[in-house]
């Protein structure tokens, strides 16, 4: 009898059932990670469930935009009863409409030519055209280092410098909306990377203002542990003791969670940041979340649980897209599950003026009410999130509202961050305009030539005037 009773299953309640069968399926055998890039989109199942118009389009657009898919995301993430309208199949497979009209038609013909010359001159041609590095990241941002430019480091704000590991130049997936395009192309001419782990600790050595340091990519989360800790335990010696926060800019969690559950060196990427934070870093984890879906799988809430039991703050950021999550309700559900898994909500971005801008953007207006919408319908715990945030050369400006002033109708701006650091906070006005998309697209109010900053912010674009990089 009282064997009987040992060997019987104990009753569970719904809750503690469900959490089982989550850790069942993240302790299973660990998945192989395995890629299709656009050499391979012929390869890929489920493709089949579109005509070959839309395949054919797939190609076309994938010559000129970087495509890279993983298993992951094709079977956990995509609903593929909803193709091809489906937010995540959008995020990740290219689509005719993200190509000019124009510029599909061109890469469209070269394509049915066969001509490989003639196809690589297209594919250069419309790049080049579509702003690979906007804000100035070539011209504005790059630091010098003994009188040399660094390469694979920006340094556009005093305060926080972004790495580009040379390891962690792709990543698990690529999105089709990516600002960074032009990174995964192989044109070293449009590409940021850095090799010297020695170069970079100089710097941050010689700049005692920077609190922050930016990984970034590409994903350096793609890169093994024993690279993230050349770079990063270095951190640890008295000489970076101004270097307060290490951000790792990712889109792993989403693509790859189990780079922090199953991966052979899973587990030294944990220890590795714990032991970061036990000598009194501060890590975030910078995680792009563009839909709530990514966040429902067991093996994304192990990969948090595990991230959280590090002592590791994720915060999460993604840009207002048309098609994917141009909706406050998205929005709301999305920082609502963040918060509930104890992650926080940081920014929503204006899409950037680069790459597939024109499929993606949102006007001003539309975003500022998609984000009013939004904070609305979440706790002051979800409302962390700043935006919309326009990246933009001078800096990242805030639309912080539509009102009207003297009669007249007006955006409120403001800098969250500027190349000069006295520009911060500094409320200034636009005209009303329901179809910009982006800083360049507004004027001044009330009758003004120009705005504020646009003086100093243009002397530094010609060398006239210091990016102030010193405290």
């Amino acid at each position: 009898m009282e064997t009987g009773m040992r060997n019987q299953e104990p009753v569970m309640t719904p809750v503690q059932s469900l959490q089982r069968k989550a850790v069942a399926e993240v302790t299973a055998e660990p998945p192989r990670f395995k890629v299709y890039t656009e050499r391979h989109l012929d390869r890929i199942p489920q493709l089949q469930l579109l005509t070959a118009e839309q395949r054919f389009a797939m190609r076309v657009v994938a010559r000129v935009l970087p495509f890279r898919v993983n298993q992951y995301v094709l079977d956990e993430l995509i609903d593929w009863r909803e193709v091809p309208d489906d937010p995540l199949f959008r995020l990740v497979f290219p689509q005719a409409g993200m190509l000019a009209e124009a510029d599909f038609d061109q890469m469209a013909d070269a394509l049915r030519s066969g001509d490989d010359a003639r196809i690589q001159a297209t594919v250069a041609d419309i790049r080049h055209r579509l702003n690979p590095h906007p804000a100035g990241q070539q011209q504005l941002n790059v630091p010098h280092l003994d009188g040399e430019p660094l390469d694979g480091v920006q340094h556009k704000y005093r305060e926080t410098l972004l790495f580009f590991p040379s390891q962690g130049q792709v990543c698990h997936s690529y999105c089709t909306f990516c600002f960074r395009w032009a990174q995964f192309i192989g044109d070293k001419d449009l590409r940021f990377s850095a090799r010297e782990a020695e170069h970079l600790h100089r710097y941050l050595q010689q700049h005692p203002a920077i609190s922050d340091l930016l990984v970034t990519g590409g994903d350096p989360m793609v890169m093994k542990t024993s690279h993230l800790a050349a770079y990063l335990e270095p951190l640890l010696q008295p000489d970076f003791e101004h270097v307060q926060t290490i951000r790792i800019g990712t889109k792993s969690l989403s693509f790859w969670p189990q780079r922090y559950v199953s991966d052979a060196d899973a587990d030294d990427l944990l220890r590795l940041l714990e032991k970061l934070v036990r000598a009194g870093k501060h890590v975030a984890l910078m995680a792009h979340v563009n839909h709530w879906r990514e966040l429902e799988t067991p093996v994304v809430r192990e990969a948090i649980r595990r991230l959280r039991d590090a002592g590791v703050v994720i915060r999460t950021q993604a840009p207002l897209l048309n098609h994917i999550n141009n909706d406050p309700a998205v929005w709301a559900r999305m920082w609502r599950e963040q918060v509930s898994l104890g992650m926080v909500p940081y920014y929503l971005f204006v899409e950037r003026d680069t790459g597939a801008r024109h499929y993606f953007e949102v006007p001003l207006a539309r975003a500022w009410e998609v984000y009013r919408e939004a904070m609305q319908r979440v706790s002051g715990l979800g409302r962390t999130a700043r935006g919309p945030s326009m990246s933009a050369g001078p800096g990242k400006v805030e639309v912080q509202g539509v009102t009207e002033v003297a009669g007249e109708k007006v955006f409120v701006l403001r800098f969250i961050q500027a190349r000069n650091p006295d520009w911060v906070q500094r409320p200034f006005f636009a005209r009303y305009d329901e179809k910009a998309t982006w800083l360049d697209q507004l004027r001044p109010a009330f009758g003004e030539s120009k705005f504020f900053f646009e003086d100093e912010y243009a002397a530094m674009c010609r060398g006239e005037a210091p990016v102030r990089f010193t405290a």
